[in-house]
């Protein structure tokens, strides 16, 4: 059987004055083919499964529609520009054997030129990964990309959320420092991993009520 060509289907959200990118992989293969379901928006981490867009409706307050309407999807750029935030995940296409929408499925992957918009976008000095440095995730895909350039990110802290660091040299022989956070996943899949951490068992301690969600808005909070 052919494999499926998973394409990304959203240019990358860019504008003069972004001063952070959330960087992922590839949105679930029906906003490829365009099958979308009851409640997906048309945009960048739109899938009504994902829980980006329900962390940052928490945070901002913003009363998000979570429909598949022009409106919805011109709230959250709104949102991105007020806030100086853009999009640029780092995958463009993947093959799949079987369609779904784990990381782990991806074959002859091809990936955009991060460092390129890095240098066209001067103002951005922050990276927010929608996942860290397991196989196929955000992260993983940046540290080959940077490898490629002879480049290395920089650990300054080992706890979750995990940051890094990194210089980009411009073509004026300056050197820009870029940060890079990796956000816990906003999918259920991440949930198992969030549920062994040491910090969330303590919170969950103090609250029973307190839950996976309610960890990734803490945790999201601090970055956005």
């Amino acid at each position: 059987m052919k494999p499926f060509l998973h394409t990304h289907p959203y240019e990358p959200f860019l504008f003069e004055g972004v001063t952070k990118l959330i960087v992922g992989t590839l949105p679930p293969p029906r906003f490829t083919t365009g099958d979308l379901k009851e409640g997906d928006v048309d945009f960048s981490y739109g899938s009504r499964d994902g829980q980006l867009w329900p962390i940052l409706d928490r945070i901002f307050n913003l009363n998000l529609k979570f429909e598949t309407t022009e409106e919805a999807a011109a709230q959250r750029k709104n949102f991105l520009i007020d806030r100086g935030i853009g999009i640029c995940d780092i995958v463009a296409s993947s093959e799949r054997s079987k369609i779904d929408a784990s990381d782990l499925g991806m074959q002859k992957i091809r990936l955009r030129n991060v460092l390129g918009v890095l240098h066209k976008y001067p103002k951005v000095h922050t990276l927010l990964f929608t996942g860290g440095n397991s196989k196929n995730g955000p992260e993983y895909f940046f540290r080959r990309h940077l490898n490629e350039h002879g480049l290395l990110l920089k650990q300054i802290s080992n706890e979750v959320p995990r940051i890094h660091e990194f210089k980009l040299r411009t073509k004026m022989e300056e050197e820009r420092t870029i940060r890079t956070v990796s956000l816990t996943a906003p999918s259920g899949a991440a949930n198992r991993a969030v549920g062994s951490l040491a910090f969330y068992k303590e919170l969950k301690k103090k609250d029973p009520k307190f839950n996976t969600i309610d960890f990734r808005v803490l945790q999201y909070s601090q970055f956005f």
